[in-house]
C-alpha cells in the first residue's frame, strides 16, 4: 500500500498539520502501516505537487511555518481508483520461521528465549489493542458505519496478536516436549 493512500485516508478523516497527522497516524493507521515522520513529510510534499492535497498556513498568525493539509478532488479520485484495484494478500515473512526450520534440520538452536521474548511482545500489543477497544468502542455505545469499520479493523489486530501469542506458546510447549525447558522460557508471557 502506498503511503500516500494511507495519508489521504487519514486526512479525509480530519484535515491536519503534518505534525498532527504524523501523531494521529502513529496512533491509528500506524498500527498496520508504518512510516517515519520524515517519510510522511516527504510524501505530503509529493502529494501536494501531484495535486492530490493542498495546504494552507495554519491559523496561528504566522508564528510558525505550520501548514494544514486537506484532500482535493484529485486525491479523492486517486484514492477511489486505488481502492478499486485488487491486491494480493501479504505473505508471511518472518525470520523466526526460518530459524525453526533450521532447528528442525540441525537440532536444538535454543530458540526458547526468543520465542518467550516474542510472546511477551505479542501480549503487550494485544493488551494495547484491547485497551484501545475498551476506550474507543465501549460495549454500550452505538456504532456508526465509520466506527463499526474502525472497530472491525482493530478486532483484526486483536485476533492477529492473540493468534501469534497462542502459536508462540504452542511452539514453546513443542520445543519443551523435545528439548526440555530452556532458561528464560519458564514464564511464557
Amino acid at each position: 500500500m502506498p503511503l500516500a493512500h494511507a495519508l489521504m485516508t487519514s486526512l479525509l478523516e480530519k484535515s491536519s498539520s503534518g505534525y498532527d497527522l504524523a501523531r494521529r497516524f502513529d496512533k491509528s493507521i500506524g498500527f498496520f502501516w508504518h512510516a517515519t515522520h520524515q517519510q510522511i513529510y516527504r510524501e505530503l510534499a509529493r502529494m501536494e505537487t501531484a495535486g492530490w492535497i493542498a495546504s494552507t498556513a495554519a491559523p496561528d498568525g504566522g508564528r510558525t511555518r505550520k501548514r494544514v493539509y486537506r484532500v482535493l478532488d484529485g486525491g479523492r479520485d486517486e484514492l477511489l481508483a486505488w481502492a478499486a484495484t485488487p491486491t494480493e494478500p501479504s505473505d508471511l515473512r518472518d525470520d523466526l520461521m526460518v530459524r525453526l526450520r533450521a532447528d528442525a534440520a540441525i537440532g536444538s538452536l535454543h530458540l526458547q528465549p526468543e520465542l518467550t521474548r516474542r510472546a511477551t511482545l505479542h501480549a503487550q500489543k494485544l493488551a494495547a489493542y484491547q485497551a484501545i477497544e475498551a476506550r474507543d468502542f465501549p460495549a454500550d455505545a452505538p456504532l456508526t458505519r465509520e466506527t463499526a469499520l474502525q472497530r472491525h479493523i482493530l478486532r483484526l489486530g486483536v485476533r492477529y496478536e492473540q493468534g501469534w501469542l497462542d502459536w508462540t506458546r504452542e511452539a514453546l510447549a513443542l520445543l519443551a516436549q523435545w528439548d526440555g525447558p530452556a532458561a528464560g522460557a519458564s514464564d511464557q508471557a
